[in-house]
């Protein structure tokens, strides 16, 4: 077969496209190439425009990445060792010593406390969380809930505290 007729078995990406040129013949075979540029599906465009929004609000948007994570954990420890929230369950009395703590070392009047317990209180209650979740599931019961309105609070929170650029 003729090498003109015989087709080459180029492997390319999926989604290039490739544009054949017959091969020049004579003085002026000097290569060329021709760029064909590739339309993006809307698809694409989509999770491109959310993904470019998501990285430039990246700092506003910590506690929903950590809460994100710690719902993956739970679910993943409850899956490979249940007794886990065994060992987590101590840690709920961390804000609660980190508040009392506080409060001897530096003490608190007004606004600076009630920030402080509504920390406290919060950490204390993601922590219970968590322990609960590791134990049973973090979908079973009202725990899917309770995590949603943790989210809302710290997210919040958050974006109360932290100064903004």
């Amino acid at each position: 077969m003729s090498s003109r007729t015989r087709t080459r078995s180029v492997k390319t990406a999926a989604g290039v496209h490739t544009v054949r040129i017959p091969r020049q013949r004579g003085r002026r075979s000097d290569p060329f190439v021709i760029v064909v540029p590739e339309r993006p599906s809307l698809t694409r465009e989509a999770l491109g425009f959310v993904g470019r929004g998501l990285w430039t609000f990246r700092h506003a948007l910590a506690p929903t990445g950590l809460s994100m994570l710690a719902f993956l954990v739970a679910g993943l420890l409850h899956l490979i060792a249940w007794w886990s929230a065994l060992v987590i369950a101590p840690v709920a009395a961390g804000p609660l010593v980190w508040l009392l703590v506080m409060q001897r070392r530096r003490p608190a009047r007004s606004t600076t406390l009630a920030w402080r317990i509504g920390l406290a209180a919060l950490a204390t209650v993601a922590a219970v969380w968590l322990a609960l979740a590791a134990g049973f599931g973090p979908l079973s019961g009202p725990l899917a809930l309770l995590w949603l309105l943790i989210l809302i609070a710290a997210q919040t929170a958050w974006l109360i505290i932290r100064p903004s650029r």
